[in-house]
């Protein structure tokens, strides 16, 4: 990855999830969020390259300053190793492990041959029933919500039956990348392909728009969902952990 890559997808992660706030300062992006959506409340750097560690103690202080605890999300690079050892020494641990994962959109399109998901401007209250629905925790849905439809000129999409959506996600536009983001389907309708489809309607959508680099972030334990981004072309670039005080 280019330097250029890697500010333009924390800049269009941060554009997607759309925090309450956000600043840049010194290098890093610094949202700010109330919600539970980690992304959207923690601090990263726009570059993997060697930073000082006293820049953590002025982002601390900047995170205090508005009532919440500094969390850092950090990509297992080695050029952060001064990073991680100031941010032990502080007590902080690190969790959470995640893959930043690249495609293109032509090849996310073949991921599935059945009728792709429908695509909508804006979220409405079946999709939104989705993240609050049996299986998902409520609240963390109902935040995930808020901060999707906050984002700018995004597509949710969906799969529907009975006037029930059944599996949903969200493309985000800009900075040069389309960015997934919300994947979910409903329990007791897995395995049939539901999850494909929604990446189908969001590459068709993307494909409308001239967009062709896709870029999505998936936990290192969820191994269903990276099973299924390896089918739509998806390979990893960098993995990141978030450091937490306990």
């Amino acid at each position: 990855m280019n330097a250029l890559d890697v500010a333009s997808i924390e800049q269009a992660t941060l554009a997607a999830v759309a925090p309450e706030t956000a600043d840049e300062r010194e290098g890093w992006l610094l949202p700010v969020d109330y919600g539970t959506i980690s992304r959207a409340r923690s601090a990263v750097p726009l570059q993997h390259t060697h930073a000082a560690p006293d820049v953590l103690g002025r982002i601390e202080a900047y995170y205090a300053a508005r009532g919440l605890p500094a969390v850092f999300r950090l990509a297992t690079d080695a050029c952060f190793d001064g990073l991680r050892h100031e941010l032990r020494q502080r007590g902080y641990r690190a969790d959470q492990p995640t893959w930043v994962q690249l495609g293109t959109v032509a090849r996310m399109r073949k991921v599935s041959w059945q009728v792709p998901a429908e695509v909508h401007d804006a979220p409405d209250a079946a999709w939104t029933a989705l993240f609050l629905g049996e299986g998902f925790d409520p609240v963390d849905g109902a935040c995930r919500v808020r901060s999707l439809s906050r984002a700018q000129g995004s597509v949710y999409a969906s799969v529907r039956e009975g006037g029930q959506v059944l599996a949903g996600g969200v493309a985000a536009f800009g900075h040069g990348w389309v960015s997934v983001h919300g994947m979910r389907t409903t329990a007791g309708h897995r395995g049939r392909g539901l999850a494909g489809r929604v990446l189908a309607g969001l590459a068709d959508a993307a494909l409308a728009r001239g967009m062709a680099r896709v870029f999505l972030q998936v936990e290192a334990g969820n191994t269903a969902a990276q099973a299924l981004y390896r089918r739509a072309g998806f390979e990893a670039a960098w993995s990141y952990v978030y450091w937490r005080r306990a």
